[in-house]
This record gives C-alpha cells, structure tokens and sequence, in this order.
C-alpha cells in the first residue's frame, strides 16, 4: 500500500510537470527587484548589524572602568547683600584762573639809608634783666650786653659773710637812688673783681633811669657808673646762694671744654631778691665775657 502511494504521486507529477514547462513567469525587473530606501533617520541593516558584531570585542578589550566617587561640594556661603552706593553729584566745572601777572621783587631799602632806631621811652623797668629774657639753666646764652647808668659802691666781704654783705649793699644804694628822685631801671648786680681765699672784692650796682644830678650830694661811696658793656655768655643758677659754687664749677667745665678765655671779673645779676640765702628758686644770672 504504501508504494502503490508512492507511485501514484509520481504519475500525478508526471502530468503536471509539462504543463508547468509550457508555461513561465518572466522573472521581475531590476526596478521591482531594487529594495526600498529607507525613511531619513532610520538606521540601515548592515548599520544595525556592524554595532552588534563589534560589542562583543569593545567589551572584551576595555571592561568599563568604575567611576570614582566625586568629593561632596559644601555648599556655597550666603553673599553678604550688596548696598547701593550713594550716587556722587557731578563736579562743577570750574572756572579758570586767569593768570596774574608776575609781581617785581619788593626793593629792600639801603641799610645805611635807614633812619636810627629809636629807643623806647615810659616808666622804666624794675625787673628788667640785661638780657632781656629769661634764661634757661640748661643752656647758656650769648648775648650783648649794653651800658646802662648804674649808682655804684665798691666793697669786700669774707665767704662767711657774703651773702649779708651783698643784701645790704643793694639795699643801700636803693636808698640812695629814692633820695636822689632816681627810678630803678633794671635788676641789681656785682661785679665780682678779686677772690682769694678769704673773700672777695665787688662793686655793687643798681641800674637807674639816668645819672644822679651831681649837685645833690650821695652817701659815703656811692657814686655814678656804667653797667659792663659787650659780648657775654649767661648761665642760670637757680638754688640756694649756699649752692652757687656748683654752678661757677660748670661754668669753668665748660670754658675749658670751648677753649674760651674769658675775663677776671665775673658779674652775677640778681633776678630774686637777696633775702634767704637757703631759697631754693632764688634765680641769679652769672655774665662772663671772653676777652
């Protein structure tokens, strides 16, 4: 049975097999046979096919690397809110200057042409200085010293005796100077002429507004004079009169040091009163005069 199947399917091919000799289908053309082109953006076949077979290698050549965890960023600080600045006015435009003219120098006037100086006139001074200024112990000053009339009375006394001797003098020529209608013009002084070492020699003086008139008789002694006249240096001594050696001390110090010579009289002018010798603000000048 089963190849009498066999053989009769072969006779059924056997008929069907001229007539489909005899009759052919043309194959189709090339346009029908050429493959639609594909939309714009879609990927083609062999594009799709080329990705796939290179994965597998891109895989196995360079394993993705694990990506390393990025540092935390602190969050940004809070800016401080900006204050509007004041708007400045504009600057008025300033007017120029006109340049001024060039002033000619002033014209000094010739000296020799120059009219005298005139000297003050008034009530003269009690407490005025031959200095004019008040001195500074801790310097010395060089001044000039001009000629003032003077009621003078010479005298002597020991070291012991000093101080008394000088307050006495000068209050008597104090007396003098009221009796004759004299005014005080100036503090008093001694010039001290000779030393030794038992005393001194000294002439006391009291500047005065002019010479006593000569027809009015003075006490024993007391006669007209002039101040010390030319260039001086000053020092202060401001302590007690038991202290003034310290000071001719420093005075001698410093001749020598300056290489000064000086004059054998010294002259001291009494910016205090002589009523204490311990009085420690007693102020006294001491004048020496290079030669």
């Amino acid at each position: 049975m089963r190849q009498s199947r066999f053989s009769a399917l072969l006779l059924a091919l056997a008929f069907v097999q001229p007539a489909a000799a005899q009759t052919r289908v043309a194959p189709p053309t090339a346009v029908e046979s050429t493959p639609l082109a594909a939309p714009p953006g879609a990927a083609t076949p062999a594009q799709n096919a080329q990705p796939a077979q290179q994965a597998p290698t891109q895989t196995q050549a360079n394993p993705p690397v694990p990506a390393e965890p990025q540092p935390v960023q602190p969050p940004p600080a809070p800016q401080a809110p900006i204050v509007p600045q004041p708007v400045q006015p504009a600057p008025t435009p300033q007017t120029p200057v006109e340049p001024q003219p060039v002033q000619p120098p002033p014209t000094l006037p010739n000296p020799q042409s120059a009219p005298p100086v005139q000297q003050q006139t008034g009530v003269p001074n009690p407490n005025a200085t031959l200095a004019g200024k008040q001195g500074d112990p801790s310097d010395v000053d060089e001044i000039a010293l001009v000629a003032k009339p003077v009621l003078l009375l010479a005298g002597q006394a020991s070291w012991d005796q000093g101080f008394q001797k000088l307050s006495e003098t000068i209050a008597l020529l104090r007396t003098e100077a009221d009796k004759a209608g004299l005014k005080v013009a100036g503090r008093p002084l001694s010039l001290f002429v000779e030393t030794d070492d038992n005393g001194f020699k000294f002439e006391a003086m009291l500047p005065v507004d002019k010479a006593a008139d000569a027809a009015k008789p003075l006490a024993t002694g007391v006669r007209n004079g002039q101040s010390p006249v030319g260039r001086s240096l000053r020092f202060v001594h401001t302590a007690p009169y038991d202290d003034i050696d310290s000071t001719y001390e420093t005075i001698t110090a410093y001749l020598e040091a300056k290489n000064i010579v000086v004059k054998d009289a010294f002259l001291e002018e009494y910016v205090s009163d002589l009523k204490d010798p311990g009085d420690p603000n007693l102020e006294i000048n001491v004048y020496v005069q290079p030669k």
